[in-house]
Protein backbone atom coordinates (compact mmCIF):
# COMPACT_ATOMS: atom_id res chain seq x y z
CA UNK A 1 0.00 0.00 0.00
CA UNK A 2 1.33 3.87 -0.79
CA UNK A 3 0.03 6.45 2.02
CA UNK A 4 -0.76 9.76 0.39
CA UNK A 5 -1.41 13.04 1.75
CA UNK A 6 -3.03 15.46 -0.43
CA UNK A 7 -3.11 19.68 0.96
CA UNK A 8 -5.24 21.71 -1.13
CA UNK A 9 -7.61 24.40 -0.91
CA UNK A 10 -10.71 23.48 0.39
CA UNK A 11 -12.83 23.04 -2.47
CA UNK A 12 -10.43 20.58 -4.33
CA UNK A 13 -10.14 18.49 -1.45
CA UNK A 14 -13.82 18.10 -1.33
CA UNK A 15 -13.87 17.46 -4.82
CA UNK A 16 -11.38 15.08 -4.20
CA UNK A 17 -12.96 13.19 -1.14
CA UNK A 18 -16.65 12.80 -3.73
CA UNK A 19 -14.06 10.99 -6.07
CA UNK A 20 -11.78 8.58 -3.62
CA UNK A 21 -15.07 7.51 -1.96
CA UNK A 22 -16.01 5.94 -5.39
CA UNK A 23 -12.58 4.03 -5.51
CA UNK A 24 -12.74 -0.02 -4.57
CA UNK A 25 -8.86 0.57 -3.98
CA UNK A 26 -8.57 3.41 -1.69
CA UNK A 27 -8.95 2.92 1.94
CA UNK A 28 -9.12 4.61 4.88
CA UNK A 29 -9.81 8.04 3.41
CA UNK A 30 -9.55 10.98 5.98
CA UNK A 31 -10.31 14.80 5.55
CA UNK A 32 -8.69 17.50 7.87
CA UNK A 33 -9.99 20.68 8.11
CA UNK A 34 -7.74 23.88 8.49
CA UNK A 35 -6.70 26.68 7.68
CA UNK A 36 -3.04 28.66 5.79
CA UNK A 37 -1.15 30.85 7.29
CA UNK A 38 -3.09 33.60 5.53
CA UNK A 39 -6.14 32.49 7.10
CA UNK A 40 -7.60 30.78 4.21
CA UNK A 41 -9.03 27.56 3.88
CA UNK A 42 -6.87 24.80 3.03
CA UNK A 43 -7.44 20.95 3.69
CA UNK A 44 -5.39 17.93 4.28
CA UNK A 45 -6.71 14.60 2.77
CA UNK A 46 -5.14 11.60 3.87
CA UNK A 47 -5.97 8.03 2.51
CA UNK A 48 -3.79 4.63 1.81
CA UNK A 49 -4.41 3.24 -1.79
CA UNK A 50 -3.09 -0.12 -3.50
CA UNK A 51 0.03 0.78 -4.94
CA UNK A 52 -0.97 -1.29 -8.16
CA UNK A 53 -3.56 1.21 -8.15
CA UNK A 54 -1.88 4.39 -7.79
CA UNK A 55 -1.73 5.68 -11.17
CA UNK A 56 -5.56 6.76 -11.56
CA UNK A 57 -5.83 7.93 -8.56
CA UNK A 58 -2.52 10.48 -8.83
CA UNK A 59 -4.25 11.03 -12.66
CA UNK A 60 -7.26 12.23 -10.66
CA UNK A 61 -4.98 14.84 -7.98
CA UNK A 62 -3.47 16.19 -11.47
CA UNK A 63 -6.88 16.28 -12.57
CA UNK A 64 -8.55 18.51 -9.81
CA UNK A 65 -5.41 20.80 -10.76
CA UNK A 66 -4.49 20.62 -7.38
CA UNK A 67 -0.43 20.04 -8.23
CA UNK A 68 -1.00 23.60 -9.25
CA UNK A 69 -2.49 24.47 -6.01
CA UNK A 70 -1.91 22.27 -3.27
CA UNK A 71 1.00 19.79 -2.46
CA UNK A 72 1.16 15.94 -3.10
CA UNK A 73 3.12 13.49 -0.58
CA UNK A 74 3.50 9.42 -1.23
CA UNK A 75 5.09 7.60 0.90
CA UNK A 76 5.71 3.57 0.91
CA UNK A 77 3.96 1.88 3.96
CA UNK A 78 5.80 -1.08 4.93
CA UNK A 79 2.56 -2.79 6.57
CA UNK A 80 -1.11 -1.65 6.35
CA UNK A 81 -3.03 -4.09 8.84
CA UNK A 82 -6.95 -3.66 8.77
CA UNK A 83 -9.88 -5.27 6.32
CA UNK A 84 -10.27 -1.67 4.66
CA UNK A 85 -6.54 -1.96 3.50
CA UNK A 86 -7.11 -5.82 2.26
CA UNK A 87 -10.28 -5.09 0.47
CA UNK A 88 -8.64 -2.39 -1.39
CA UNK A 89 -5.43 -4.65 -2.43
CA UNK A 90 -8.39 -7.13 -3.25
CA UNK A 91 -9.84 -4.79 -5.40
CA UNK A 92 -6.87 -3.68 -7.20
CA UNK A 93 -5.68 -5.93 -10.11
CA UNK A 94 -2.21 -7.32 -10.34
CA UNK A 95 0.18 -7.73 -7.50
CA UNK A 96 1.86 -5.13 -5.61
CA UNK A 97 5.71 -5.96 -6.81
CA UNK A 98 4.33 -5.10 -10.59
CA UNK A 99 3.10 -1.86 -9.66
CA UNK A 100 4.57 1.10 -11.59
CA UNK A 101 4.23 4.26 -9.76
CA UNK A 102 4.98 6.51 -12.63
CA UNK A 103 4.98 10.15 -11.10
CA UNK A 104 7.32 8.54 -8.36
CA UNK A 105 9.74 7.22 -11.28
CA UNK A 106 9.91 10.77 -13.22
CA UNK A 107 10.58 11.96 -10.12
CA UNK A 108 13.81 9.88 -9.33
CA UNK A 109 14.53 10.17 -12.74
CA UNK A 110 14.54 14.29 -12.47
CA UNK A 111 17.05 13.92 -8.99
CA UNK A 112 19.20 11.12 -10.94
CA UNK A 113 20.05 13.40 -13.69
CA UNK A 114 21.27 15.98 -12.14
CA UNK A 115 24.73 16.15 -11.68
CA UNK A 116 26.27 15.66 -8.00
CA UNK A 117 29.88 15.92 -6.19
CA UNK A 118 28.52 12.44 -4.66
CA UNK A 119 27.93 11.06 -8.19
CA UNK A 120 31.02 12.03 -9.22
CA UNK A 121 33.11 11.19 -6.32
CA UNK A 122 31.92 7.38 -6.41
CA UNK A 123 32.61 7.15 -10.17
CA UNK A 124 36.24 8.37 -9.83
CA UNK A 125 36.65 6.01 -7.47
CA UNK A 126 35.30 3.13 -8.67
CA UNK A 127 37.05 4.01 -11.95
CA UNK A 128 40.56 4.13 -9.66
CA UNK A 129 39.77 0.61 -8.52
CA UNK A 130 38.86 -0.84 -11.39
CA UNK A 131 42.09 0.25 -13.09
CA UNK A 132 43.68 -1.39 -10.24
CA UNK A 133 42.05 -4.22 -10.62
CA UNK A 134 42.91 -4.29 -14.41
CA UNK A 135 46.74 -4.16 -13.64
CA UNK A 136 46.57 -6.56 -11.07
CA UNK A 137 44.60 -8.92 -12.75
CA UNK A 138 42.36 -9.51 -9.80
CA UNK A 139 38.72 -9.86 -10.77
CA UNK A 140 37.37 -9.15 -6.95
CA UNK A 141 38.20 -5.75 -7.53
CA UNK A 142 36.43 -5.30 -11.09
CA UNK A 143 33.62 -6.79 -8.76
CA UNK A 144 34.30 -4.29 -6.10
CA UNK A 145 33.91 -1.53 -8.78
CA UNK A 146 30.97 -2.95 -10.88
CA UNK A 147 29.27 -2.18 -7.27
CA UNK A 148 30.82 1.42 -6.17
CA UNK A 149 29.97 2.96 -9.54
CA UNK A 150 26.65 4.67 -9.71
CA UNK A 151 26.09 4.90 -13.76
CA UNK A 152 23.65 3.11 -13.72
CA UNK A 153 20.68 6.18 -12.43
CA UNK A 154 21.33 9.00 -14.90
CA UNK A 155 21.31 6.34 -17.50
CA UNK A 156 17.85 5.14 -16.06
CA UNK A 157 17.03 8.62 -16.09
CA UNK A 158 17.26 8.59 -19.89
CA UNK A 159 15.05 5.67 -20.36
CA UNK A 160 12.40 6.88 -18.19
CA UNK A 161 13.06 10.46 -19.96
CA UNK A 162 12.52 8.98 -23.50
CA UNK A 163 9.28 6.30 -22.29
CA UNK A 164 7.77 9.34 -20.36
CA UNK A 165 8.20 11.76 -23.49
CA UNK A 166 10.30 14.14 -20.60
CA UNK A 167 12.98 15.32 -22.56
CA UNK A 168 13.87 18.05 -20.71
CA UNK A 169 15.80 15.11 -18.24
CA UNK A 170 17.80 13.97 -21.46
CA UNK A 171 20.72 16.54 -21.89
CA UNK A 172 20.93 16.67 -18.57
CA UNK A 173 21.41 13.16 -17.51
CA UNK A 174 24.05 12.48 -20.70
CA UNK A 175 25.32 15.37 -19.14
CA UNK A 176 25.97 13.61 -15.91
CA UNK A 177 26.61 10.11 -17.41
CA UNK A 178 28.96 11.20 -19.98
CA UNK A 179 30.80 13.98 -18.74
CA UNK A 180 31.28 11.70 -15.39
CA UNK A 181 32.49 8.88 -17.36
CA UNK A 182 35.12 12.33 -19.20
CA UNK A 183 36.19 13.51 -15.81
CA UNK A 184 36.71 10.36 -14.26
CA UNK A 185 38.91 8.60 -17.08
CA UNK A 186 41.00 11.91 -17.25
CA UNK A 187 41.53 11.66 -13.60
CA UNK A 188 42.53 8.25 -13.77
CA UNK A 189 45.24 8.74 -17.08
CA UNK A 190 46.40 11.49 -15.03
CA UNK A 191 47.28 9.23 -12.29
CA UNK A 192 48.18 6.41 -14.02
CA UNK A 193 50.31 8.96 -16.08
CA UNK A 194 52.37 10.50 -13.10
CA UNK A 195 52.85 6.75 -11.70
CA UNK A 196 54.41 5.47 -15.34
CA UNK A 197 56.73 8.85 -15.47
CA UNK A 198 57.87 7.68 -11.85
CA UNK A 199 58.74 3.90 -12.73
CA UNK A 200 55.68 2.56 -11.10
CA UNK A 201 53.66 0.91 -14.17
CA UNK A 202 54.71 -2.46 -15.76
CA UNK A 203 53.13 -1.62 -19.10
CA UNK A 204 53.52 -5.44 -19.46
CA UNK A 205 51.22 -5.78 -16.20
CA UNK A 206 48.81 -3.01 -17.52
CA UNK A 207 48.02 -4.76 -20.69
CA UNK A 208 48.02 -8.03 -19.94
CA UNK A 209 45.99 -10.13 -17.69
CA UNK A 210 43.85 -13.67 -18.52
CA UNK A 211 41.39 -12.74 -15.81
CA UNK A 212 40.48 -9.63 -16.91
CA UNK A 213 40.79 -9.82 -20.50
CA UNK A 214 37.18 -9.63 -21.18
CA UNK A 215 37.23 -5.56 -20.30
CA UNK A 216 39.49 -5.80 -23.77
CA UNK A 217 37.69 -8.05 -26.22
CA UNK A 218 34.27 -6.78 -26.89
CA UNK A 219 31.77 -9.11 -29.13
CA UNK A 220 28.32 -9.62 -29.34
CA UNK A 221 28.32 -11.28 -26.02
CA UNK A 222 28.80 -7.68 -24.20
CA UNK A 223 25.91 -6.37 -25.87
CA UNK A 224 23.60 -9.87 -24.67
CA UNK A 225 24.63 -9.19 -21.33
CA UNK A 226 24.20 -5.16 -21.60
CA UNK A 227 20.71 -5.39 -22.51
CA UNK A 228 20.32 -8.31 -20.10
CA UNK A 229 21.31 -6.20 -17.28
CA UNK A 230 19.23 -3.22 -18.44
CA UNK A 231 15.99 -5.14 -17.81
CA UNK A 232 16.82 -6.51 -15.11
CA UNK A 233 18.09 -3.07 -13.63
CA UNK A 234 14.79 -1.06 -14.73
CA UNK A 235 12.49 -4.13 -12.95
CA UNK A 236 14.74 -3.60 -9.51
CA UNK A 237 13.54 0.44 -9.52
CA UNK A 238 10.40 -0.24 -10.86
CA UNK A 239 10.04 -2.96 -8.14
CA UNK A 240 12.33 -0.84 -5.49
CA UNK A 241 14.15 -4.50 -5.37
CA UNK A 242 17.56 -2.54 -4.51
CA UNK A 243 19.34 -6.09 -3.99
CA UNK A 244 19.05 -7.14 -7.57
CA UNK A 245 20.42 -3.58 -8.70
CA UNK A 246 23.70 -4.87 -7.36
CA UNK A 247 23.65 -7.87 -8.98
CA UNK A 248 22.74 -6.13 -12.19
CA UNK A 249 26.18 -3.81 -11.49
CA UNK A 250 28.17 -6.91 -11.35
CA UNK A 251 26.83 -7.87 -14.66
CA UNK A 252 28.08 -5.07 -16.20
CA UNK A 253 31.55 -3.74 -17.85
CA UNK A 254 30.99 -0.09 -18.09
CA UNK A 255 33.33 1.50 -15.23
CA UNK A 256 36.51 -0.92 -16.26
CA UNK A 257 35.67 -0.48 -19.43
CA UNK A 258 36.40 3.43 -18.43
CA UNK A 259 39.25 2.54 -16.27
CA UNK A 260 40.84 -0.04 -19.06
CA UNK A 261 40.83 3.45 -21.12
CA UNK A 262 42.56 5.70 -18.70
CA UNK A 263 44.98 3.00 -17.81
CA UNK A 264 46.02 1.96 -21.55
CA UNK A 265 46.08 5.76 -22.60
CA UNK A 266 48.58 6.34 -19.65
CA UNK A 267 51.46 3.84 -21.01
CA UNK A 268 50.43 4.07 -24.75
CA UNK A 269 48.47 1.15 -25.63
CA UNK A 270 46.51 2.72 -28.19
CA UNK A 271 44.99 -0.64 -29.32
CA UNK A 272 43.55 -1.74 -26.19
CA UNK A 273 42.31 1.51 -25.01
CA UNK A 274 40.05 2.02 -28.65
CA UNK A 275 38.81 -1.68 -27.66
CA UNK A 276 37.75 -0.67 -24.34
CA UNK A 277 36.02 2.69 -26.09
CA UNK A 278 33.71 0.01 -28.04
CA UNK A 279 33.18 -2.30 -24.91
CA UNK A 280 32.04 1.07 -23.15
CA UNK A 281 29.89 1.64 -25.42
CA UNK A 282 28.62 -1.35 -25.84
CA UNK A 283 27.50 -1.89 -22.50
CA UNK A 284 25.72 1.96 -22.53
CA UNK A 285 23.74 0.89 -25.62
CA UNK A 286 22.83 -2.24 -24.37
CA UNK A 287 21.70 -1.15 -20.92
CA UNK A 288 19.92 2.29 -22.89
CA UNK A 289 18.22 -0.55 -25.18
CA UNK A 290 17.18 -2.79 -22.52
CA UNK A 291 15.92 -0.15 -19.97
CA UNK A 292 13.64 1.60 -22.59
CA UNK A 293 12.28 -2.22 -23.71
CA UNK A 294 11.33 -2.81 -20.31
CA UNK A 295 9.51 0.27 -19.01
CA UNK A 296 7.63 0.16 -22.44
CA UNK A 297 6.73 -3.13 -21.74
CA UNK A 298 5.59 -2.24 -18.56
CA UNK A 299 3.47 0.80 -20.26
CA UNK A 300 1.52 -1.75 -22.20
CA UNK A 301 0.97 -3.96 -19.71
CA UNK A 302 -0.40 -1.13 -17.16
CA UNK A 303 -2.76 -0.44 -20.06
CA UNK A 304 -4.46 -4.08 -19.59
CA UNK A 305 -4.34 -3.79 -16.17
CA UNK A 306 -6.15 -0.61 -15.17
CA UNK A 307 -8.11 -0.20 -11.98
CA UNK A 308 -11.92 -1.48 -11.37
CA UNK A 309 -14.08 1.31 -12.14
CA UNK A 310 -15.96 3.24 -9.17
CA UNK A 311 -18.84 1.82 -7.23
CA UNK A 312 -20.65 4.52 -7.87
CA UNK A 313 -20.42 6.64 -11.40
CA UNK A 314 -20.63 10.61 -11.16
CA UNK A 315 -18.57 13.38 -11.54
CA UNK A 316 -18.21 16.60 -8.89
CA UNK A 317 -16.40 19.37 -10.56
CA UNK A 318 -14.90 22.22 -8.78
CA UNK A 319 -17.00 25.29 -7.86
CA UNK A 320 -16.85 28.28 -10.66
CA UNK A 321 -17.93 31.68 -9.76
CA UNK A 322 -19.50 30.44 -6.29
CA UNK A 323 -21.61 28.11 -7.50
CA UNK A 324 -21.30 24.19 -7.98
CA UNK A 325 -21.36 22.26 -11.11
CA UNK A 326 -22.13 18.68 -11.80
CA UNK A 327 -23.46 15.99 -10.00
CA UNK A 328 -22.57 14.22 -6.97
CA UNK A 329 -21.98 10.88 -6.66
CA UNK A 330 -25.20 8.24 -5.59
CA UNK A 331 -25.09 5.64 -3.31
Amino acid sequence: MLQVRVTAPRARCTALVERLRDMPTVADLVLLRGTDADGGAIDVVVFDVAREAANPVIDLVRELGIVEHGSLAIDDAASVIGRAAERAEEAAPGHPADGVVWDELVDRAEDDARPSWSFLAFLVLATLIAGAGRYLDQPILIIGAMVVGPEFAPLAAVCVALVRRRPRIIPQALLTLLGGFAVAIAVAFMLWGVANLLGLVDEVAATTGEQTEFIVKPDAWSLIVSVLAGVAGILSLTSAKSSALVGVFISITTVPAAATIALTLAVGAVDEAGASVVQLGLNLAGLLVGGVATLCAQVLLGRTGRAPAPRASGRTTLPTSGKRTGSRARR
